[in-house]
């Protein structure tokens, strides 16, 4: 699974209510409505700024606050293709993989607003195509990343019926 776009650079301490503020949360289900609202109190464009593909990256600690699964669920229908981030909140990181939405822990110092990149999910190899950079990120195990290709856990269930984990041998 290879995914391409460009960054869009935030800092640490990144909160689910920064992601989406808790004033349109707790109005509507409507994820596309949501979508509209994303990262609007860090920067009130955002979601004008956005391709369909793109990437936040981000510093530290990354989703966290509130466990809510509206914040990777909103980035997801807002277009954004996945986040890196040098660490994250681990209830925002399991809800973004059950949400379908790629997360991605590496060193994200290098990465500018605007650059291109291009993310190699299965090898957890992350280029940087604008300054030709390579950044290596611990690959995601097998069942995450067959997550994500389904969209997400209910998608996967729906096909599936039910979590496969295989044990590789050595």
């Amino acid at each position: 699974m290879v995914i391409k776009g460009k960054a869009h650079r935030f800092g640490d301490d990144i909160n689910t209510d920064y992601i989406i503020s808790g004033r349109h949360k707790f109005k509507t289900l409507d994820m596309d409505e949501l979508a509209c609202h994303v990262m609007e109190d860090l920067d009130p464009r955002f979601y004008e700024c956005l391709e369909k593909g793109d990437f936040i990256v981000a510093g530290k600690n990354f989703g966290c606050g509130s466990s809510r699964e509206q914040a990777p669920l909103a980035l997801k229908h807002a277009g954004i293709a996945g986040v890196l981030a040098g660490s994250f909140a681990r209830i925002y990181f399991r809800n973004s993989i059950n949400n379908g939405l790629p997360a991605l822990v590496c060193d994200t110092s290098d990465i500018a607003e605007g650059d291109e990149l291009e993310i190699d999910l299965e090898a957890g190899a992350i280029r940087d195509v604008t300054k030709g950079l390579e950044l290596n990120s611990s690959p995601l195990p097998k069942v995450m990343l067959d997550i994500l290709s389904e969209g997400g856990m209910v998608e996967y269930m729906k096909k599936h019926g039910r979590l496969t984990l295989k044990r590789e041998s050595a």
